[in-house]
């Protein structure tokens, strides 16, 4: 199926999907086997070398979605991420990273590039500027993360994309906060596109997975680097992935319309501090985001006063769930510094603007009045606690 002029909803759905021949089923077949016929076949397959049937009609649906030639997917986020680095970095090589990026892919740049002979800078902001300071005669790649986690800073796009091909150098982005529901960096100029399908693109807290999305020539490039790591994705797995894509655009857009309304509530109530969101007018992204983004995303970040006690408040939540991922249907929160950023020196987060008392808020389909009620009751009780000496 041409998916160039087919809607979101209908690439979601319908790209990529298998043709039950024998029993003419409504979803695709699953195919479990890990071992295939080699002589007489077009293909040789075998999961490793990500071309089993699942996984090779389930890359075609991301493809479409990222606008891109090709895709592959990974076993996790960060084994799509780190593929994607390590394919286009050698010993000798700089990497500039951008500084509010995912803790893990922080966590990975600090803890291996070294290893393996390559240089990295971290970007002491998030402008295009930031960039091209960081860059030297031997940087090979530009990686930036937008809407960032946790603190949904803005990154131009365009700008880092241009930058990269004025100085003939590759650029990556994560894109897992807005998903392709909400931005498509190809349609920048970015070379690479990397998730954690574990998010929004899986979508129900069951699936753990990644995604690499680029030209023909680049993914050709990922492929050899990954059946050498082989972080490849079980095809029960794949399948599972494909069922959830299905409604994917359905579910953020949701969660869209959820994210905007906490995000004014928030800034509304005189317990809280400050809220991230590039929805809101007041974010100093939020023209950039607009111009960039089809819907401003599911995820959002605050600070409660000083006096609340966070720790308290996750314990009082009744509905909302204190647990360590995003972007399921239910509305989750966490503690940046416990959890997605715990592997960052407490130097570092500070660096990044994470304070301790930070709250990241992944907004599920829930009814935005139950959220609202759920927050309004945990705060209210642990203002009501009394210290006893």
């Amino acid at each position: 199926m041409n998916s160039d002029k087919k809607g979101l909803n209908t690439i979601c759905t319908h790209v990529g999907e298998l043709e039950d021949k024998a029993f003419k089923g409504a979803v695709s077949p699953l195919y479990m086997s890990t071992s295939y016929q080699f002589d007489d076949v077009e293909v040789k397959r075998y999961p490793r070398y990500f071309n089993t049937p699942n996984q090779e009609a389930l890359c075609k649906k991301l493809a479409a979605l990222e606008h891109t030639e090709a895709a592959l997917i990974f076993g996790s986020g960060m084994a799509a991420i780190s593929t994607a680095l390590m394919t286009f970095l050698q010993a000798g090589d700089h990497v500039v990273l951008q500084q509010t990026i995912y803790g893990g892919t922080y966590h990975f740049a600090v803890s291996q590039f070294e290893r393996f002979g390559i240089e990295y800078s971290f970007t002491n902001g998030w402008e295009v500027d930031d960039f091209e300071k960081e860059i030297n005669p031997n940087t090979k790649v530009l990686y930036l993360e937008t809407p960032s986690n946790p603190l949904l800073t803005i990154t131009d796009i365009k700008g880092v994309a241009d930058l990269a091909k004025k100085k003939g150098i590759l650029s990556i982005i994560d894109n897992t906060f807005a998903s392709p529901v909400n931005q498509t960096p190809t349609d920048f100029g970015i070379d690479v596109v990397v998730h954690s399908a574990t998010k929004y693109m899986g979508g129900h807290s069951d699936i753990c997975a990644g995604v690499v999305a680029a030209s023909q020539e680049n993914m050709d490039k990922v492929f050899q680097t990954g059946i050498c790591f082989g972080g490849s994705l079980s095809d029960y797995t794949v399948w599972l992935l494909e069922r959830s894509l299905k409604t994917m655009a359905i579910r953020v857009r949701a969660q869209n319309e959820n994210a905007m309304k906490m995000a004014e509530y928030l800034e509304s109530n005189q317990d809280v501090d400050n809220v991230y969101y590039p929805g809101l007018k007041n974010h100093p992204g939020h023209a950039l985001a607009k111009s960039q983004m089809k819907g401003f995303g599911g995820m959002l970040s605050f600070e409660l006063n000083p006096e609340i006690d966070a720790s308290l408040f996750f314990k009082e939540l009744q509905l909302i769930k204190p647990s360590m991922s995003l972007a399921g249907i239910e509305s989750t929160m966490l503690s940046p510094t416990q959890t997605s950023h715990a592997l960052m020196s407490p130097e570092d987060r500070v660096k990044q603007g994470i304070k301790d008392s930070l709250i990241r808020f992944s907004l599920g389909i829930e009814e935005i009045e139950d959220l609202v009620e759920d927050i309004e009751q945990a705060i209210a009780k642990v203002k009501s606690m009394t210290v006893t000496v």
